[in-house]
């Protein structure tokens, strides 16, 4: 990717687990500087200030007014909890910062429409995880579908099947309250593919169920602790797509093992399956009637990692083009989960208000 005249200079939010993540990234992307980090446990963003990459320990900010408030930060990180996603950005786009954060882009239409506008009124930019899709495995598969090789897109399918996160997390209670549920943790990944692939999606359809009242808990010292189920937990839903196309969306805590692809779509033509939409690479395969074949790598950030899309804003802004990881797609993948748990409940059928544009492809590198 090319790069700005000089680093964006980025304040991080959040000192978390996912963190680190991101700052493995940050030590490859020359494009991005790290000057500033809080967290409301300070030992945490005192941690991350002494891993940061690049040479200069970044400053410890006592509090989120206090790094937005920083003349050496250009944009914000923003790694908090999802409930305070878009005060948060909020508070960044106020002081005239532009903001990159993790998905969800903020708990309900009512706040991401709110960080839309503040973001529009100030000429500022928003972007929004999941940047998965701009790696080669998804950039690879919408390649083949640009370029014609399945044909005219008819279908695509989309699974992500678990046994359930308490399986393994020592505090998993709240994957199972309101918020959570498999679709609102893991269907970015999955809708932000879809929606790379096939184009934005403007009606579906679903049902969903909550095959247990209470899980409990397998690791760690609170093992053995039972708590309620507050949401549903098996979801499906058929998605139709503004080309037409129609999705078959199964997200679901409760399935213990399963055979079924990540994603696939299928064309007049050929079929192609992708890798996991939650890894930056892997696989393409296409399948024209003659076996599965395996594509060769032609687009999509190379060696790409947590805090790729956030370079991209970086380098759109240098570059004067929008930005692919924007809070557009962000917030259409919501609104699209949202109507989705909706329709679901209704047991009908729903129009999806939203929409957005189809970002740009990745071109090889």
């Amino acid at each position: 990717m090319g790069e700005p005249l000089k680093p964006l200079n980025i304040g991080i939010v959040g000192a978390g687990k996912i963190s680190g993540a991101y700052l493995a990234t940050l030590e490859r992307l020359t494009s991005l500087r790290l000057t500033a980090v809080t967290d409301l446990d300070r030992s945490r963003a005192q941690a991350v200030a002494e891993r940061a990459p690049g040479g200069g320990e970044p400053t410890v900010a006592e509090s989120v007014a206090d790094l937005v408030a920083r003349d050496d930060v250009d944009a914000v990180l923003n790694l908090t909890i999802p409930a305070v996603h878009a005060e948060v950005a909020l508070s960044a786009l106020g002081a005239g910062k532009h903001v990159y954060g993790e998905k969800p882009l903020a708990a309900n239409r009512q706040e991401a429409d709110a960080v839309l506008e503040a973001a529009r009124t100030a000429g500022l930019r928003v972007g929004c995880a999941p940047d998965t899709v701009l790696g080669t495995g998804t950039q690879t598969a919408r390649k083949a579908v640009d370029d014609g090789l399945i044909g005219r897109p008819v279908a695509a399918t989309a699974f992500m099947t678990t046994a359930g996160h308490e399986k393994w997390h020592p505090d998993p209670e709240f994957y199972y309250q309101p918020g959570g549920g498999p679709l609102l943790d893991m269907g970015p990944y999955y809708l932000s593919a879809l929606v790379h692939l096939l184009g934005p999606v403007v009606k579906v359809t679903g049902a969903s169920s909550r095959p247990r009242a209470q899980r409990t808990i397998g690791s760690g010292p609170r093992a053995g602790h039972i708590f309620p189920v507050e949401v549903d937990t098996h979801i499906t839903g058929v998605l139709e797509h503004a080309g037409g196309a129609l999705s078959t969306l199964v997200m679901s805590f409760d399935i213990h093992a399963a055979r079924l692809p990540r994603i696939e779509v299928h064309g007049t033509d050929a079929s192609l399956s992708l890798p996991d939409p939650n890894g930056f690479d892997g696989a393409v395969e296409i399948h024209g009637g003659d076996g599965w074949k395996t594509l060769p790598v032609s687009a999509g950030y190379p060696d790409a990692g947590r805090g790729v899309g956030l370079a991209d804003l970086a380098d759109a802004l240098s570059a004067g083009r929008p930005h692919r990881a924007s809070a557009e797609l962000a917030a259409h993948v919501l609104d699209i989960m949202l109507t989705l748990t909706d329709a679901a409940a209704q047991d009908r059928a729903l129009l999806v208000t939203s929409s957005c544009e189809r970002p740009a492809p990745v071109h090889g590198h």
